[in-house]
């Protein structure tokens, strides 16, 4: 009778907390409580879409959007109609387009591993052939314009250099269209006849070449930098037969579009006026349709010729386009600060819904939508950010919430977790775009270079004391939250304003820059050695033990939650494993949760929903109480 009673109050106990996947493991994390789920569970349930490629008849887009576990690929047919799911796999499916004769192609990594594997889905059978080797990382790339040909990159000669190939659909047999000694190349696009691609060689976020490539004899031919100057590159398609179009900043601080005369390599430059990055482009027949970053949000503007027309969209950020097989519409991805990504079609300058994703029954009016602020920094300089304040904030706690990269910036995107702090729980957040973040300029973006990786974390500094002077805004309850690259700067702050900081969150972060550049994916080493230094020289070997967040965990003495994929190929297992142990052995205060079957990120909605259980838990333990 009493072994009963205890079963039975076992029972019920469970039920107050939420389960945990059985590949997740987890160091000192108390139960999650139900109520924490229930009250998470509508935001969990927000959806997306994104548009992949249009179908060769025109009628139908291919999108990903998740209704399992994982994002997988449907069609939709018709504006606001139903998604037609065609894939059913554990793991999330990336990039796909459609062949001529229907088939679709995609690829798919295993588990997080990011060895992506590129498959063949048959409509007629609805199985799915893979076509690469299932060892090697290979990359999607173009269709060509006939439908029976795609560009893909792979690591499988060397497992570091992405050689790039061409692969016939009628035959199913591959080619090598070049061979290459590094990593950071991949095809573009195919010219309108097919006898050339379009090749870039990414060096670093500010240096990327571009190469024409004659697919019949190998030869490739340099698109001149004017001025011989190093430079990034963007947005580089075919503009029509002899012409192609590419954003560049060699002659300024942003990428501007030009349009360059293959026969003379001559620049048309037709953006000078333009102050911001031009991010994307697609091309049909003599215009281009190209999106602008300005200031972390998108303007579209078609470009025919000489004459410039500005496309109205809602506030947003622009993601993947996709001209129709007609050329008389463009598929767009967008997402709105207040609502998830969806994909509009823009046809004679109006935008029409094809996709509304779920807002987990949320009432879309109360999503916030944030202020574009900035602050000064220790130096004087000005950092942008934005800011997301509660409804009647008075005293709010407040969530600093860094982007990673360090190539990349804080935009303002839905984001169910934030809007979720800022409704629920009285929490504003705020995503500062530090030095080192692109989208303001080239200068902008080196000034955190090498020696100089610390000035970033002085600007989080600057901004905590921003936050001290807001009357809105309680300074005795910060934290700090950033994934990746991110997860360093979230840690650095723990070290440097610990005082200041009531808790950390660090997801797939670096602690010790020398065993995350010794230990990330081979394919990876050299691309992030030019971002961040060379460990092997022993200058920088010795300036990165002097500033790794491992080596002061002892100074770290505010609350931290450490959140890793065991599987991650960029930002080894290991440095959440480190910076735990030193934490902990200094006296610290550690959660872990390392999920086995999850790499760079959490893919499946189950270890997500988990994951984010226990941040909200950890925040209302740490910052709220």
């Amino acid at each position: 009778m009493k072994s009963a009673v205890l079963l039975l109050l076992a029972f019920f106990l469970v039920q107050d907390e939420l389960k945990r996947p059985a590949a997740i493991k987890v160091q000192d994390v108390p139960p999650v409580p139900r109520e924490i789920y229930d009250r998470l569970m509508q935001y969990q349930n927000v959806r997306a879409a994104q548009v992949r490629h249009w179908t060769p008849d025109g009628r139908s887009l291919l999108i990903t959007t998740r209704f399992g576990s994982t994002s997988q690929l449907h069609l939709v047919h018709a504006p606001g109609g139903r998604r037609e799911q065609v894939t059913f796999f554990d793991d999330a499916v990336g990039d796909a387009a459609v062949a001529k004769d229907g088939s679709i192609l995609f690829e798919m990594a295993k588990e997080g591993d990011e060895n992506f594997q590129i498959y063949r889905l048959d409509r007629k059978t609805g199985r799915a052939a893979m076509l690469t080797d299932g060892k090697s990382r290979n990359r999607l790339g173009p269709l060509d314009l006939a439908g029976r040909r795609f560009a893909f990159s792979s690591t499988k000669r060397t497992g570091k250099s992405s050689d790039l190939y061409a692969y016939d659909l009628d035959t199913g047999e591959s080619r090598t269209l070049l061979e290459v000694a590094e990593p950071g190349w991949g095809v573009t696009d195919w010219s309108p006849d097919g006898t050339q691609a379009l090749v870039i060689h990414y060096v670093s976020a500010n240096e990327l070449y571009v190469h024409v490539l004659d697919v019949k004899t190998g030869k490739r031919t340099d698109v001149p930098i004017p001025g011989g100057v190093k430079a990034a590159h963007g947005a580089v398609k075919f503009a029509g037969p002899g012409a192609l179009y590419l954003s560049s900043d060699a002659r300024g601080e942003f990428r501007q579009l030009a349009r360059v005369d293959l026969a003379t390599m001559k620049y048309e430059w037709l953006t000078e006026d333009i102050p911001w990055d031009v991010t994307d482009a697609v091309v049909c027949g003599g215009g281009s349709l190209f999106a602008v970053n300005e200031d972390g949000r998108s303007r579209l503007f078609l470009q025919e010729g000489t004459k410039r027309t500005e496309v109205a969209i809602p506030t947003g950020i622009v993601g993947s386009m996709d001209f129709s097989p007609d050329g008389k519409r463009v598929a767009i991805t967008l997402a709105r600060p207040d609502a998830p990504d969806d994909v509009y079609v823009l046809e004679d300058g109006k935008l029409e819904r094809w996709t509304y994703s779920e807002v987990g029954g949320l009432d879309p009016s109360t999503f916030i939508v944030p202020e574009r602020i900035e602050y000064p920094s220790f130096d004087g300089r000005k950092i942008p950010a934005y800011y997301y304040r509660p409804a009647n904030a008075k005293e709010s706690p407040v969530l600093i919430w860094i982007h990673g990269g360090p190539e990349g910036q804080f935009q303002p995107y839905f984001t169910p977790m934030i809007q979720f702090e800022l409704i629920e729980q009285g929490v504003a957040v705020i995503g500062p775009n530090v030095r080192g973040s692109t989208g303001y300029g080239k200068t902008f973006m080196t000034l955190d270079d090498a020696d100089k990786r610390e000035d970033s974390v002085q600007d989080i500094g600057a901004l905590l004391d921003w936050i001290a002077a807001r009357p809105e805004l309680d300074a005795t309850r910060v934290a700090v939250t950033g994934g990746s690259y991110g997860g360093y700067m979230a840690l650095a702050s723990l070290v440097h304003f610990g005082d200041r900081l009531k808790a950390g969150i660090d997801v797939v972060g670096i602690a010790n820059f020398n065993s995350f550049l010794a230990n990330t994916a081979g394919y990876r080493q050299d691309l992030r050695r030019v971002e961040y230094g060379d460990e092997r020289d022993p200058k920088m070997r010795e300036y990165f033990e002097r500033i790794s967040p491992v080596n002061h965990a002892d100074k770290i003495k505010s609350a931290l939650l450490v959140v890793h994929g065991a599987k991650d190929p960029r930002v080894p297992v290991g440095e959440a494993v480190q910076i735990a142990a030193g934490v902990r052995a200094a006296g610290g205060r550690v959660w872990t949760v390392i999920a086995e079957n999850e790499g760079h990120g959490f893919l499946k909605k189950e270890n997500r929903d988990y994951a984010n259980g226990v941040m909200v838990l950890f925040l209302r333990e740490h910052l709220l109480k």
